[in-house]
């Protein structure tokens, strides 16, 4: 196999970032670009981002999970807190997060650090979800190997004849996390690869220092 994608090409050039342009605190940056993605109405879901952790064998790991809420504090996400993810998370709590807005031409690059949120958050979030996705909490050994997807809709099958007509209650194992950011990146697309590139990090007096890094 052997593909050249040497000539994929493409000009970035719907947008600036100009340090003009921004507030003091990256969070309010944040939620201006995540506004203006989710208005556009060009992103399929605008709270899709990649998490970065590096894994019990040492190796870094990236996949995709659903931001559900952004506050002055951080990013908070909810998994299961005994999938790769969690353990990895357990003994090394630095993680960082990724948003890839292709139509906007836009990457928000967060470095921070995951801490398990209160259970009562978790608890009011869990009872939120519709009925399949609780019980699919509860059926799914995240990132335990299984014999077929049968073991899955049998496990499945069995829950919901269990729950029929009742309140199906949160594990202990799902949860939610809160990732405080210690650096804040913010890209722009720019033409000739001239990006603009606008990092906010966290000083010991919790102000935020702003520069511009090439790109």
């Amino acid at each position: 196999m052997d593909k050249d994608l040497g000539s994929y090409r493409k000009s970035y050039e719907k947008s600036a970032l100009t340090e003009g342009a921004i507030s003091d605190n990256p969070m309010e940056l944040f939620q201006k670009w995540f506004y203006e993605v989710e208005k556009s109405n060009t992103v399929d879901e605008t709270n899709t981002m990649t998490i970065s952790t590096i894994g019990l064998d040492g190796y870094p790991k990236n996949r995709v999970v659903l931001l559900k809420k952004y506050t002055y504090e951080g990013f908070i996400f909810y998994t299961n807190y005994e999938s790769e993810k969690g353990k990895a998370i357990d003994v090394n709590s630095n993680v960082c997060l990724s948003f890839f807005w292709h139509s906007m031409e836009r990457q928000v690059i967060i470095k921070g650090t995951a801490e398990k949120i209160s259970k009562n958050l978790s608890d009011g979030y869990f009872e939120s979800r519709p009925d399949g996705s609780k019980l699919g909490a509860i059926v799914s050994d995240q990132s335990e190997v299984i014999a077929s997807r049968k073991v899955l809709e049998e496990k499945l099958k069995t829950l919901e004849d269990k729950f029929r007509g009742k309140e199906i209650p949160r594990p202990e194992y799902w949860g939610g996390y809160l990732v405080r950011p210690v650096s804040i990146e913010f890209w722009q697309g720019r033409p000739n690869r001239l990006h603009d590139r606008i990092r906010y990090s966290l000083q010991k007096d919790y102000d935020w220092k702003i520069e511009r890094l090439a790109p």
